[in-house]
Order: structure tokens, then sequence, then C-alpha cells
């Protein structure tokens, strides 16, 4: 078969039937990531790093079935936008299980936080300390 031959539109339909099928298998990663994972910051990483880019080849392949170049900057901006939301919105999370404890201690190779926060707490012990005297 000549190379010639083969039309472009057999070869974006086959690219973007592989952008679609690993997109799905990386959102569905994160999907069972979500539901095995045992403590709070395993299923925390399996639904973002996944996820972002799950849909980044879902977005691509959309793009590329439109075969229209006004629907990539909008592909790219929602892309951008779930680049920007997901690690503030996980982060906000981490932090919000850290402190109210639901985590797996034994499962963390190192604690990075743990003196920050130990030093918060005391600064805040001291304060309401402090406010309770008489001057």
């Amino acid at each position: 078969m000549n190379p010639e031959a083969i039309p472009v539109d057999i070869i974006i339909d086959t690219v973007s039937a592989v952008f679609m099928v690993v997109g799905a298998l990386m959102s569905l990663a994160a999907a069972v990531g979500l539901l095995r994972f045992p403590d709070l910051l395993s299923r925390m990483h399996a639904a973002t790093k996944p996820q972002v880019l799950g849909l980044f080849l879902l977005l691509a392949s959309i793009g590329l079935q439109m075969r229209t170049l006004w629907v990539w900057p909008v592909l790219l901006v929602a892309w951008i936008f779930q680049l920007l939301t997901v690690p503030v919105s996980a982060h906000m999370v981490g932090r919000a299980g850290y402190r109210t404890k639901h985590l797996h201690r034994e499962l963390l190779s190192s604690d990075e936080l743990e003196a920050v926060v130990q030093k918060a707490a005391q600064t805040a012990r001291d304060e309401a300390s402090d406010a309770g005297r008489p001057d």
C-alpha cells in the first residue's frame, strides 16, 4: 500500500481514538484509585495526577474530531483552569485532612509539616495565655 494513499482523516481519527481511549483509561484509573487507596493523601494523588492528563487527552481528542481551529483555544482554557484549580484544591483538602487527623501517619515516608503545625499550635497557645493575663 502506498503511504500517500492513506487519507489524513483516517490518521486523525486513529490518533483521536487512541487519545480518547487512553484518556478514558486515565480517568478510570483515577476513579479506581479514589475507591481503593487507604488514606486521604493517597486518594488525593489518585484524583489529581491521572485525571489532569486524562482530561488533556480527552480534550485533544475532541479538538481533533471537531477539525476546526476555533475550538482549540476553548479547550486550552478548560485545561488550563484544571491545571490551576486541581493542585490548589488538593493542597487545601490535604492540609485540612492533616489538621483534622484524617490520614495514616504510618504511611508517610516523611512528615515535613509536623514541625510547622506544632510551632503554630504553640504560638496560638502562647498568644491565648498572654491575652488572659492582665497588663
